[in-house]
């Protein structure tokens, strides 16, 4: 063999190694690249799913406020509309006490509280009441005026204890009734 020809097959071998070591570096970069786009890819559609999903829970979140707000508004609308119902009612119960069946009411307010403290019981109202009240109670009368819209306020003569015949108080103890009736 000759010098020439070893330095040929030297140079063809190390082409060839170099031919293969440059095909092993072009399908390493080929799959290196492709593994990149795979993970960009996958990282891409993760990104999009999670905003996705936010944005989706977002929504909700908005869509469950703006429920909540509009029944927080129609609760709030209907407990106006039964305020005013309340102050109608109110507003009845005061004309009732200028009509001619309020003095029997009185009177008949008077026999409960005698029922229950005795003949001594002290009774007071309003001062737009007191002559029809000192009619009916006599000296138990008490002329100091109450803040009441009618009925009478019973107290036994010690003030131990007191029965309220009110209006206001007989609304007030009934009140979920009467919005019962009213919704």
């Amino acid at each position: 063999m000759t010098l020439d020809r070893l330095l040929a097959e030297i140079q063809a071998r190390a082409e060839r190694e170099l031919a293969a070591a440059q095909a092993q570096f072009d399908a390493e970069r080929t799959r290196l690249n492709r593994e990149r786009e795979e993970r960009v890819a996958a990282i891409r559609a993760d990104s999009q799913a999670r905003a996705e999903a936010d944005a989706h829970r977002e929504r909700a979140q908005r869509v469950a406020g703006a429920r909540m707000q509009a029944r927080k508004l129609g609760y709030e609308a209907q407990e106006r509309a039964m305020a005013a119902s309340l102050d109608n009612v109110r507003a009845l119960l005061l004309g009732f006490t200028e009509s001619d069946e309020y003095p029997e009411v009185l009177r008949r307010m008077y026999a409960v509280a005698t029922d229950e403290f005795g003949k001594d019981v002290r009774l007071s109202g309003r001062a737009e009441d007191a002559a029809l009240l000192k009619g009916i109670a006599g000296r138990g009368f008490d002329p100091t005026p109450q803040p009441i819209l009618g009925g009478v306020i019973a107290e036994t003569p010690d003030g131990q204890r007191r029965l309220r015949l009110s209006f206001d108080e007989l609304l007030r103890l009934r009140e979920d009734r009467v919005r019962a009736l009213l919704a």
